[in-house]
């Protein structure tokens, strides 16, 4: 039997499309603020505005990665300034964001990608948990907007970016306060983008919704699994996140930008066949979220502090799974060209008609019932 993750990584390779890249000094001289910039997607969007020659602002809370990712930046060819802050706390971004246009100059990219998880079932989380990730992981995203908006609305110019994710469209059970946030993120955007709308203004606001990614998350995410917890596959690198948030950043007028074919044909499966893809995430998405190694006990988690402090380690950008990530998305490239788009979606939704064939396959009145809980192994 296929799985629809190999049939979308194998239909994404057909596109014959080369990834487009930024020139170098295609941001020179302009001022990013990139939270979540100490490891991750985050990370590598403040290396890849490093490399277009911008002042890039790295907003996180771990000083080790915020100090290593400088080091990358001006490697690249950028200017680099360290602010660790918390997110979810409106004081400390309303004071980098001063900290930033005091050092670097007015606010000309604001990217919102900073966030934090917990893997485990609802009932397993705890109240002060679940608030915790929705402060840092929605309310952050509040939070770096207002602030960006603050400073942008009376030069009217500015763009905001907001990292978005495919869960944040069709959710998968384990990740309960990460997928509410992340529809949350949804919400707010499109309510504020009306409303810039409404005041013709020139600021702009879109989303990148982005796919399954190797992140080091996986590694020091808050787990109640059974099992160390992964991407569910097909898995991408974070450079070709961080270029699609670039993309998104020199052209940001479109409401939103989808980066794999995964993303795509999840969002259309969701709209299309919803009760067909439940039935199959309810069965399939406790072993995809889970490698086959044993848990960790008592594994350090940064859901309240940073493992990146003081006396820790420098995490990157990349998790532990470069074994099976792609580096390229062919898909990606076609859909940032308005002439494509049409094409794309068509392809997007053929790859959803294949993908719904398969699921009937395995969700079909033979299959057997969801798990009702536990993990299904």
């Amino acid at each position: 039997m296929i799985r629809p993750a190999d049939l979308l990584s194998y239909l994404e390779g057909l596109f014959p499309v080369r990834e487009e890249r930024d020139r170098p000094g295609a941001f020179a001289g302009r001022t990013v603020v990139v939270t979540g910039a100490s490891a991750g997607v985050g990370r590598a969007t403040a290396r890849a505005f490093g490399a277009c020659g911008a002042r890039v602002a790295l907003l996180a809370r771990g000083r080790v990665g915020l100090e290593a990712a400088a080091e990358e930046v001006v490697a690249a060819g950028g200017e680099a300034l360290v602010v660790p802050v918390d997110m979810a706390v409106t004081s400390q971004v309303e004071e980098a964001a001063d900290r930033v246009e005091r050092a670097l100059g007015p606010v000309d990219v604001w990217v919102n990608a900073a966030f934090t998880s917990v893997f485990a079932p609802f009932a397993e989380v705890e109240a002060d948990e679940y608030e915790r990730v929705t402060d840092v992981t929605y309310l952050g995203f509040v939070n770096g907007t207002r602030a960006a908006l603050r400073r942008m609305l009376p030069r009217d110019s500015g763009a905001v970016v907001q990292v978005g994710s495919a869960l944040g469209e069709a959710s998968v059970p384990l990740q309960a306060a990460y997928c509410g946030a992340k529809h949350a993120i949804n919400g707010f955007t499109g309510s504020v983008r009306l409303e810039l709308l409404h005041q013709h203004s020139h600021v702009a606001i879109t989303l990148v919704q982005l796919p399954a990614v190797n992140t080091p998350q996986f590694s020091w995410v808050l787990s109640r699994l059974p099992r160390r917890p992964r991407p569910m596959a097909p898995v991408f690198q974070p450079e070709i996140a961080a270029r699609a948030v670039l993309h998104a950043a020199r052209r940001p007028r479109r409401k939103e930008y989808r980066v794999g074919l995964s993303t795509t044909a999840a969002v259309l499966m969701r709209r299309l066949a919803p009760g067909l893809l439940d039935r199959y995430l309810a069965r399939t998405a406790y072993d995809a979220q889970q490698t086959d190694e044993p848990a960790a006990p008592a594994a350090p988690h940064n859901l309240w502090e940073p493992l990146d402090g003081p006396g820790g380690e420098d995490h990157g950008a990349h998790g532990s799974f470069d074994d099976e990530a792609a580096v390229h998305s062919p898909y990606t490239a076609l859909a940032r060209h308005p002439a494509a788009v049409g094409a794309a979606a068509g392809a997007a939704v053929g790859v959803s008609a294949l993908a719904a064939r398969v699921l009937r396959g395995r969700s079909g009145p033979g299959a057997p019932p969801p798990s009702k809980g536990g993990d299904p192994s």
